[in-house]
């Protein structure tokens, strides 16, 4: 009877250490997490994560326009032949856009990423050409297909803009959350650095103020005006759309006379 007893009670004695144990596992969980959320970790896991969505979508987009070139670019060559250039400058592009891998890795590497973007940036200038191209072929922006492919393309690059736009902005918050203080200090823990991000292609272009030249005549001329000294030494104005009765062009001051 006694042995019974003083079993139950190392059975409920254990019983209480195990809970107690649980206890003090889910309060420390608890405060562990607390300080974790405190300290910003899952702000930047959550970030992070956002960040891998909105570049899933910007590299979609990007796929689904280098799936549309190559009919492009078999429309293109029925009607413009001769633009052989253009059409080559376009396939070379897409190729080199396309070879560039795409793995998380492009994400933390600011050199791979620069490599990314710039290849779809000159896949972006070269289409843009081919598009300029077309203008001069009447029946080739008269052809369905390359009206439904030049509207899908259309429709691609304006989603390519938002995509690219999102994503922007999440690597913004995110970098913004990694060097604030004292997230910071976190980041540091546990090894999380600022993701590269896009730039403006023509950023050099865009910063360099355009050339004016109002050349050296003070005062410009119509076409097919031109100005002669008289005997004196004076400008006359010739106007050849103002003849006399033998068919000379006059002056403009012959003209006003001959009116009067």
């Amino acid at each position: 009877m006694q042995k019974t007893f003083t079993k139950t009670i190392l059975e409920f004695e254990e019983h209480c250490m195990k809970t107690m144990k649980n206890a003090l596992l889910a309060t420390a969980i608890i405060v562990g997490s607390a300080n974790l959320t405190g300290c910003g970790y899952n702000t930047m896991q959550a970030q992070d994560e956002q960040i891998n969505a909105s570049w899933s979508e910007v590299v979609n987009q990007y796929q689904r326009r280098a799936d549309l070139i190559p009919n492009l670019v078999k429309v293109v060559e029925r009607y413009a032949q001769h633009e052989q250039a253009t059409l080559t400058q376009v396939t070379q592009a897409r190729s080199a856009a396309t070879s560039i891998q795409v793995t998380p890795e492009v994400l933390n590497d600011p050199a791979a990423f620069q490599r990314f973007q710039q290849a779809q940036d000159q896949l972006t200038g070269a289409l843009s050409r081919l598009m300029a191209v077309s203008e001069r072929y009447p029946d080739l922006k008269a052809d369905r297909q390359f009206q439904e492919l030049q509207a899908q393309l259309e429709g691609t690059e304006n989603r390519i803009a938002v995509a690219r736009g999102r994503y922007i902005q999440d690597v913004q918050q995110y970098n913004t959350t990694v060097r604030q203080f004292p997230t910071n200090l976190t980041a540091k823990v546990f090894g999380m650095h600022t993701r590269p991000n896009f730039t403006v292609g023509n950023e050099a272009q865009i910063s360099t103020a355009p050339t004016v030249d109002f050349g050296n005549n003070a005062t410009a001329q119509p076409n097919n005006v031109t100005v002669q000294p008289n005997a004196g030494g004076q400008p006359v104005v010739v106007n050849p759309n103002t003849a006399n009765a033998g068919g000379q062009p006059v002056t403009d001051n012959q003209a006003t006379a001959t009116g009067n």
